[in-house]
Order: C-alpha cells, then sequence, then structure tokens
C-alpha cells in the first residue's frame, strides 16, 4: 500500500535521514518517555514515595515504544498523551502509578518540541556552517577573477567573481549568527503544571515552595538544559517558535538569493552547477542543462520562508493560559521546516562543492561592457595628456551613443574604442591599456582575503570538527 497513500516528498525525496529520523515517531515518544524518566527520578528524590525499582522500570523501556497499542488507546481515549502513558503503563506495571505524576500533557509534548528544537537547530548549523566553509573556498580560489558586476540587473562596475561569493557567503555568517543566539538561549518548559502555576506539584510537597522549585530545577538539568523559561502558562511562549522559524527563514532567503543569481549566471553561461554524466535537463530538448538544483533550492527556501508566518499568526492568537488552535499547525509547521531547511544545505553544500566556472565566457561578456565602463578612466587620460576636460567628454558622449545604438539596433560588436582609436583628440591615449579588467576591479580581491581571514576563519576554528564531515549525497 505504500504507493497508495502520499508520500511526504521532504521525507522521501529531500531531507537527511538524520533530520527524518528527529522529527519520527519513535524520538518523539522515546523523548516523552525519557521525560517522564527525568520526572519520576526527581520526585523520588525530593522524597516522594517513589521507588528506585520503578524508576528502574521505566528506564528500561524508554525506547520499545508499542505503536499498535497506543494507537489503539488513543482511539479509545482521544488523547495523545494518555494513550502513551497507558502503553508505557503496559510495560512497566509496578510504575504504573506514578507515572506522569503531577504533570501536565505539555510537560512531555512541550519540552521535547523544545529538546528537538535544539536538537535540529545543533544539526543544521553543522551543515551551515559547511555550505559557509566550501562557500569561502570558492571565493577565495576566484578572488581575482575579473567579471561583470550588475545593478538593477543592467552591466555596472566589474567585480570578481570571488567577491560576489563573498556576498553569498556573508549572509550566511549572519544567519549562523542568529542560529548560534537561538541555540544558546533556548530554555526547556520545565515543570510548571496545567495553566503553570505548578498548583498540582505544591500539593504533592504538601506545600513546600522550595521542594516544587528545586523539582523544576533537577528535571531541567537532567534534561541537558541549563535553564527553564521563567514564567509559562500550559505551554512555553509559542513566540520561541516564531523565533526559530524565523531563523530558519533567514537561512532559506540566504539560500533563494544564492540560488537565484546562480540560476542568471549559469543562463548567462559563466558559471555552471554539477550537472551528471546521464543527467537529463529535458524530456524535450535533449540539449539542455537545467539548473535544477538550484531551482530546487528556490523552491524549498521559498516553502520555509512560507511558514514563517504561520508561526507568527499562532504566537499572536494564543488566549490566556493557552489554546489547542496551536497544536495541528506546529504538528506540520515545525518538522517540515526543519526538514525543508535540511535538504536546502544539503543542496547549497551539493552545489557550491561541485561549482564550475568559466572564465573565458566571463571575459568575454566583460569585454562587451568594459568599453563604456572605461571611458572615465579615457576621459582622465586624455585631460592628463593636455585635452579639454568638456571637448573630451562630449566627443565620449557622442561615440558611446553611436556605438550603443550599433549593438541595440544592428547587433554589432561594441566598436568604442575603434572609435575613439579614430578620434584624433586622443591620439596620445593609451587606449588598449584602458580596457585592463584589473584596473576597474577596486579592492575586490584584497576584499576577500580579509573577509576570510577575519570572519570565515574563525568560524572553520570553531567548528573545525564538524567541518571533518562530508557533504550529504543528494537523493534525487
Amino acid at each position: 500500500m505504500e504507493h497508495h497513500v502520499y508520500d511526504n516528498p521532504l521525507i522521501g525525496r529531500y531531507a537527511s535521514d538524520e533530520m527524518s529520523r528527529l522529527w519520527s515517531p519513535q524520538t518523539k515518544h522515546s523523548t516523552w518517555r525519557r521525560l517522564w524518566v527525568a520526572l519520576a527520578e526527581a520526585e523520588r528524590e525530593l522524597g516522594l514515595d517513589i521507588s528506585e525499582a520503578q524508576v528502574a522500570e521505566l528506564r528500561s523501556h524508554v525506547d520499545d515504544v508499542d505503536f499498535a497499542a497506543a494507537a489503539r488507546y488513543e482511539k479509545q481515549l482521544r488523547h495523545d498523551v494518555m494513550a502513551h502513558v497507558h502503553a508505557y503503563g503496559d510495560v512497566c506495571p509496578t510504575a504504573r502509578p506514578i507515572i506522569h505524576l503531577g504533570a501536565t500533557s505539555c510537560y512531555v509534548t512541550d519540552n521535547t518540541d523544545l529538546i528537538l528544537l535544539r536538537q535540529g537547530l545543533e544539526l543544521l548549523r553543522s551543515r551551515l556552517v559547511g555550505v559557509i566553509d566550501r562557500l569561502a573556498a570558492f571565493a577565495s580560489q576566484y578572488r581575482d577573477l575579473p567579471c561583470l558586476g550588475f545593478t538593477h540587473l543592467q552591466p555596472a562596475q566589474p567585480v570578481t567573481v570571488g567577491k560576489r561569493a563573498t556576498l553569498w557567503c556573508y549572509d550566511l555568517v549572519i544567519d549562523l549568527e542568529e542560529l548560534e543566539h537561538r541555540i544558546a538561549s533556548l530554555k526547556l518548559r520545565g515543570v510548571k503544571g496545567t495553566t503553570g502555576t505548578q498548583a498540582t506539584f505544591l500539593a504533592l510537597f504538601n506545600g513546600d515552595h522550595a521542594k516544587v522549585e528545586e523539582l523544576d530545577r533537577l528535571v531541567v538539568r537532567k534534561l541537558g538544559f541549563a535553564d527553564k523559561y521563567a514564567v509559562t502558562g500550559q505551554t512555553y511562549t509559542r513566540k520561541v517558535d516564531s523565533h526559530v522559524l524565523d531563523t530558519l527563514g533567514g537561512i532559506a532567503q540566504s539560500a533563494h538569493k544564492t540560488g537565484s543569481d546562480m540560476r542568471l549566471l549559469q543562463s548567462r553561461k559563466e558559471l555552471e552547477e554539477p550537472f551528471e554524466k546521464h543527467q537529463i535537463g529535458s524530456s524535450a530538448m535533449a540539449y539542455k542543462r537545467n539548473p535544477m538544483r538550484s531551482e530546487r533550492m528556490c523552491g524549498l527556501a521559498r516553502f520555509v520562508t512560507s511558514l514563517t508566518s504561520s508561526a507568527a499568526q499562532t504566537a499572536s492568537t494564543q488566549w490566556m493560559e493557552r489554546t489547542l488552535d496551536d497544536s495541528a499547525n506546529r504538528r506540520l509547521t515545525i518538522p517540515q521546516a526543519f526538514l525543508a531547511t535540511d535538504a536546502i544545505l544539503i543542496l547549497f553544500r551539493n552545489i557550491v562543492d561541485g561549482l564550475v566556472v568559466y572564465p573565458r565566457v566571463i571575459e568575454h561578456h566583460l569585454r562587451e561592457e568594459l568599453p563604456f565602463m572605461a571611458t572615465e578612466e579615457i576621459l582622465m587620460a586624455g585631460v592628463r595628456a593636455g585635452g579639454d576636460r568638456q571637448d573630451l567628454h562630449e566627443r565620449i558622449r557622442v561615440h558611446s551613443q553611436e556605438a550603443g545604438r550599433q549593438v541595440k539596433e544592428h547587433g554589432k560588436p561594441n566598436d568604442l574604442i575603434e572609435r575613439l582609436a579614430g578620434d584624433s583628440a586622443f591620439a596620445k591615449v593609451d587606449l588598449t591599456g584602458a580596457l585592463d579588467p584589473a584596473k576597474f576591479i577596486g579592492r575586490a580581491p584584497q576584499q576577500v582575503d580579509q573577509f576570510v581571514a577575519e570572519i570565515v576563519d574563525p568560524i572553520r576554528k570553531r567548528y573545525a570538527s564538524e567541518l571533518s564531515r562530508a557533504g550529504e549525497d543528494l537523493r534525487v
């Protein structure tokens, strides 16, 4: 029956096995059980009537989740958390009476989400650092290869291939800073009770506020977090989800910008993404080499950025201590945002690792426009040779307009330099030397070197162990 039901392409085609496992039912419900174990341990340590044998029984069944039994219970109870409490109790009969003691459903659901959010962000951080590293290496390799710059998608002052790559890379560096901040600031919900007042736990500990506070701290530490959110309702504030998805949306924005640039440059045949030996670009046009990977990256990026608005709306429409309209939405948006961002970064790394540059095409395009860009240099050279600035300016204007007309109306090559060479006012000007592309790229090579040394190298040093990982193969 596997081909008779919808298969989410994020799982089947795009995301890594690692990210898919992170958001799997097994990981989710094993984490629920880890939380129940941590709660029982902490309650026992603080004096509640829970035996070590009961806690040991819970520990021994963290991963052997009987999903069929849980499904049967949920069909009867219409409550997923209680279904899993019963399924857990079936294999832990001694501990059954103390499972979920004093807790509300959000103790396991919300804390699990926060644990998975952190693990997902850490996985994306590793992938992001890998892309930054490879993109910086590409920038260094082509630090001084002049190419045509564009503003308004119109020819502008030359840059270098490497300098343009630093623009792509720096966007990702900013994304990494945001990602690091989110990981560092993420907290656990902790043990807060039904409406966040900890009333049930206060009752369990006979009004001992200190023990309730210590219970909260103990559970948080047992789950590997340094801190908890200061106050909550039944749920942690959904602003956290919105902030996290905004971070993923930022990565998607950067990837879309770079992917769009690459698609345009591939259209100009200046560079090319990896294209495998037997890959087909078009079912009809056999010669085609379509930028499939960049296009896919852009498509996934649009999907991720669209999810950020859903998280924002969810955060803004929570009523009082909580409503349940967030639940179905978050089951979709959070995992899929991570899966799609994972796929984006796998694609990004794959593209950069196999990116091919065509210097002769780049030079050809640059030289088509360079005569116009060289006119200011020619004007100054003419003045230095004794010419009248205003007269020379007018001559250049007239010749430029006519050369441009020939290009646009008749498809002829740009012959501005030939026209100037035939004008006696420029007889003493080295017109050929004025067309050296290196004269027009400013400090682009030095900017690349400085960017890599000051911005990227510290990142490489900080994440040296993660950079040893190879890029993930594309699923399709």
